[in-house]
């Protein structure tokens, strides 16, 4: 009970104070943690991540196929933040484009605009446009600061309502664990829902992200497709952090015509 009366004062002054909209989606959303304080932990945290890992030379072939495809997107996105006075949501961002050398099908955007991708989804993405689908969906969670309503939910959870400059102050440990956390798969099914979502308007910003960068947004129920074909079994949904392959693609499939408001061929 006590958990619930912390999370709804939380939300309480959140309100109060006021909320965001979401681009795209309209969402509302509340971000209880200063997006500057993300970025600095995110960068500490890219730092890190960077200096243990098998970096692909910048002069390789696929390691410039993911910087040239992410600054198109990131154009892409600044161009459309700045039609609809949201330029703060990347105010601060520092794009960054790496690949590392990891049979992991993976690929990740941490706020700040730092981009990471594995050399093992490569296969699935095949060429420019498969990896301009997941470049999409994986910056899309960044603009939306998804880890800040995730980071928020968990400080509310595990820290009793604490600040996250007080929690970095008092336990800074801890504190970094959250943040990873928060852009991890959770464990527990209350928050799975919640992380579902959050997956489902990634697709949908990212595809009006890349179709804006020049890139068929058709092209990303294809890739789930190979995405399904070479993961094998899914759990049940409702144990899912993500979103069946099927209904995913359902999903990308009926908000494609809005994406496709977005796209010029040959632009």
């Amino acid at each position: 009970m006590k958990v619930y009366r912390v999370l709804t004062i939380l939300v309480f002054v959140a309100f109060v104070v006021g909320c965001s909209k979401i681009p795209i989606s309209g969402r509302r959303q509340i971000n209880l943690v200063p997006e500057s304080q993300m970025i600095g932990m995110s960068q500490q945290a890219y730092t890190d991540f960077l200096s243990v890992s098998a970096m692909v030379e910048s002069t390789d072939r696929d390691a410039e196929m993911v910087h040239n495809v992410g600054m198109k997107i990131a154009a892409a996105v600044e161009e459309y933040l700045a039609k609809h006075g949201q330029s703060k949501r990347v105010e601060g961002f520092e794009w960054e484009f790496n690949l590392v050398d990891d049979p992991t099908v993976n690929a990740w955007c941490m706020p700040g605009g730092k981009v990471v991708f594995y050399t093992g989804i490569l296969p699935v993405c095949q060429d420019e446009k498969g990896l301009a689908v997941v470049m999409g969906h994986e910056i899309a969670h960044a603009v939306a600061r998804h880890g800040n309503e995730r980071m928020s939910q968990q400080l509310a959870i595990q820290a009793g309502g604490a600040t996250l400059a007080a929690m970095l102050s008092e336990k800074p440990a801890a504190a970094q664990n959250l943040f990873l956390t928060s852009y991890g798969i959770g464990s527990q099914l209350g928050s799975l829902s919640f992380s579902r979502q959050h997956e489902s308007e990634s697709d949908q910003l990212g595809l009006v992200f890349m179709a804006m960068a020049g890139f068929n947004p058709e092209e990303a129920p294809l890739f789930w497709e190979r995405m399904s074909a070479n993961g094998g079994e899914q759990p049940p949904e409702f144990m899912s952090t993500h979103p069946n392959h099927d209904t995913r693609i359902s999903d990308l499939n009926a908000f494609m015509p809005e994406a496709m408001k977005y796209y010029t061929p040959g632009n």
